[in-house]
C-alpha cells in the first residue's frame, strides 16, 4: 500500500472518541456550511452532498445540518466561514497537510502553527508540501463487511486502490469516482466516503518514540476547533504502531 498513510486508520478510530464527546458534530457543520456557498441544493451540489452523508455517518442531527446548510447559504446566523490550508513538517522531516474552515483566520493560523512548534514541528510555506499529496476519493467500509466482494464491486465500479491491511476495508479512488464506487458498494456497507489529500509516496518511521511524537504533532493539529482534516506521508510497521497506541 504504498502511497496510504495509516493516519486514516487511526484517525477513523479517533473520530469515534471524538464524536461520542461531541466535538466532531461542529466541524461536521462548518464542512457543510462551507459547501453549502456553491449552493444549498445537495442534488445539485457534490460536495454539499458529500459534507451531509459524512455528518450522517457520525449521527448528526438533522437539525444542525440544516442549520448549517442555511448559514452556508447566507440564509441563516454566523460569520462567513472560509477554507484555509497550511503546510509543514513534522518531526523525522513528515509533511503535513492541514485544511481548515474559519471565521478568523488570524487566529486560525496561529493556533496551528502553535501546535506545529509546540510538537516539534515547523509551519511552512503555501506550496512547501503539497506536491507530495494528491486528491483522492477515500471509502471506509462498515466493520464486518466482506471484503472479498466489496472489492471486487469496487474494482469493477473504477476504484484505483485497495487496502485491507487493518480492521475496516479502506478503498481509494480518483475523486470524479467516489460516488459511483460508494454506490456500487451500496450505503449499508460504506461508513464514510470522502475526498481527502493522499500522500504519493511515505516515509517509513519506524523508531516508536519518533512515531509517537509525530501522532502526538497530529492529534494536536486535528484536535483544534477549526481544522477539519490532517494528512501525513508517515508510515509505521505495524508492530511500531501497535506498541505506541
Amino acid at each position: 500500500m504504498s502511497g496510504h498513510s495509516k493516519w486514516h486508520s487511526i484517525k477513523h478510530k479517533k473520530g469515534a472518541a471524538d464524536a461520542k464527546r461531541g466535538k466532531i458534530f461542529t466541524k461536521m457543520a462548518a464542512e457543510i456550511a462551507v459547501a453549502a456557498q456553491g449552493g444549498a441544493d445537495p442534488t445539485m451540489n457534490f460536495k454539499l452532498r458529500l459534507a451531509i452523508q459524512k455528518a450522517k455517518s457520525v449521527n448528526v442531527p438533522a437539525a444542525n445540518i440544516e442549520r448549517a446548510i442555511a448559514r452556508g447559504s447566507g440564509q441563516g446566523d454566523g460569520a462567513r466561514l472560509e477554507e484555509l490550508a497550511y503546510e509543514g513538517y513534522g518531526p523525522s522531516g513528515v509533511a503535513i497537510m492541514v485544511k481548515a474552515l474559519s471565521d478568523n483566520r488570524n487566529r486560525t493560523g496561529a493556533e496551528v502553527k502553535s501546535a506545529f512548534s509546540k510538537h516539534g514541528g515547523n509551519l511552512g510555506s503555501p506550496g512547501s508540501v503539497a506536491y507530495m499529496f494528491e486528491q483522492k476519493g477515500v471509502i471506509v467500509c462498515r466493520p464486518g463487511a466482506d471484503s472479498d466482494e466489496l472489492s471486487l464491486l469496487a474494482i469493477e465500479a473504477g476504484a484505483d486502490d485497495i487496502d485491507d491491511s487493518s480492521e475496516q476495508l479502506m478503498i481509494y479512488t480518483a475523486p470524479n469516482k467516489l460516488e459511483a464506487v460508494r454506490d456500487a458498494l451500496g450505503e449499508d456497507n460504506v461508513e464514510s466516503a470522502e475526498i481527502k489529500q493522499e500522500p504519493s509516496q511515505t516515509v517509513m518511521v519506524d523508531d516508536a518514540s519518533k512515531a509517537k511524537t509525530i501522532l502526538n504533532l497530529m492529534e494536536a493539529l486535528d484536535d483544534l476547533d477549526d481544522v477539519v482534516e490532517v494528512t501525513s506521508n508517515f508510515d509505521n510497521p505495524e508492530e511500531v504502531l501497535t506498541s505506541i497506541q
